[in-house]
């Protein structure tokens, strides 16, 4: 088993690479595609998983720029997703979505270092909104931490 790295490090990606690209982990290819739609109509690109396990074996967590997650979901849920990013020290700034949320969940997901957490049917323009902004402040960080090395 490899070292835990830092996410945008590992790949090898300059950060403006690594940050234009929004991933998507939901279960429901309705969602993944209206996600998508909505995401590229803006002007960025995205990649749409059906699992956290497909996310994960693809290595898409040191593509990313952000990370759009549904909560429950077959097999690893949004917050087992983000347990083990967190333990593999990967920040990508995650949004989560739900139709199942609660204050408690939303609580939990914000204390573990999520940007959002927005119950279904959300606002779009307040999607899209934190999704540029997280992108935004992860290619920051990831340029602080290159001229840092």
């Amino acid at each position: 088993m490899s070292a835990p790295y830092e996410c945008g490090y590992a790949s090898g990606m300059s950060s403006e690479q690594s940050s234009g690209l929004i991933a998507i982990v939901d279960d429901d290819i309705s969602v993944q595609s209206a996600l998508q739609d909505l995401i590229e109509s803006d002007g960025l690109s995205t990649v749409c998983f059906g699992s956290a396990e497909e996310f994960l074996a693809a290595g898409a967590e040191q593509k990313a720029g952000c990370l759009i997650a549904d909560i429950r979901m077959p097999g690893m849920s949004g917050f087992e997703l983000q347990a083990k990013l967190k333990v593999n020290r990967c920040r990508i700034p995650i949004v989560f979505i739900t139709a199942h949320g609660d204050a408690r969940m939303r609580i939990q997901a914000m204390r573990d270092g999520a940007v959002e957490f927005l119950t279904k049917p959300f606002d779009n323009a307040v999607l899209l909104e934190t999704v540029h902004a997280a992108v935004e402040d992860y290619s920051k960080t990831l340029r602080l931490g290159k001229s840092n090395q």
